[in-house]
């Protein structure tokens, strides 16, 4: 008898740890954007600076299941579409596919639109124990390198137990939640989390007639493109591996 009331109570406890598991769902983050960091040393935007608020925030959603997530942006408001200065990346759609370990990826660069087709980015995360809770979710912090200097920081959710993120990061126990990548002056932060179950067929990018290429492909492209524009070469060449 013992042995069957711990067994009904073992099987309870485990039915309520899967029912906190998040299994899909869409995202909304915030995005915000040092603008003054983005642009520094270009001179069509130092004289143009004063006029320019500094930080800027876009929205975008993140819809997943555990077979694959979409990220894409939230239209913006007519009088926000005018504005110029829009930060890097406003554009960015991006489609990770975690069964077959593959990303898709569609990015504005300056006046161009670029189609990546890739295996989806391997990281290497260090773990700390430092917990935070980000919308009403308990994240634990974890650190890794971009373009071997760039340095992300990144707090994700085991309770939500798919292995993605925005842009093309992921590869933690957990969906990241936050996103923080210091020298780009940008800031990912989940704002509200909805359960659902997404219409796979609706999670994908737009037609395209761009060439597709790889992640190094872009960076190369860019790379030579801007090989003279100093800083603000080097971090478009960071913003296009995201």
């Amino acid at each position: 008898m013992k042995y069957l009331l711990g067994l009904l109570l073992a099987c309870s406890l485990n039915t309520a740890v899967q029912a906190q598991h998040l299994m899909g769902g869409k995202i909304t983050f915030e995005r915000k954007t040092n603008i003054h960091q983005a642009y520094e040393g270009s001179e069509w935007f130092e004289d143009a600076k004063a006029d320019i608020p500094k930080m800027v925030s876009n929205n975008f959603t993140l819809t997943f299941d555990t077979a694959r997530s979409l990220y894409e942006p939230v239209p913006a408001a007519e009088d926000e579409k005018q504005k110029w200065y829009t930060p890097p990346g406003a554009e960015n759609r991006v489609v990770q596919s975690f069964a077959s370990g593959t990303v898709a990826a569609q990015k504005q660069i300056f006046e161009q639109v670029f189609r990546i087709e890739d295996s989806m980015p391997r990281h290497t995360w260090k773990i700390s124990s430092e917990v935070r809770t980000i919308a009403g979710y308990a994240c634990r912090k974890a650190v890794t390198r971009i373009c071997d200097s760039v340095y992300v920081v990144a707090f994700y959710a085991d309770e939500i137990p798919v292995s993605g993120g925005p842009e093309q990061f992921g590869g933690l126990p957990g969906m990241i939640l936050q996103l923080v990548v210091p020298r780009l002056g940008t800031t990912w932060q989940a704002t509200s989390i909805q359960e659902l179950r997404p219409d796979e067929a609706l999670m994908k990018l737009p037609a395209s007639k761009s060439k597709p290429t790889t992640r190094a492909g872009l960076a190369t492209t860019i790379q030579s493109s801007l090989k003279d524009w100093g800083k603000w070469g080097s971090r478009a060449v960071w913003w296009s591996v995201l």
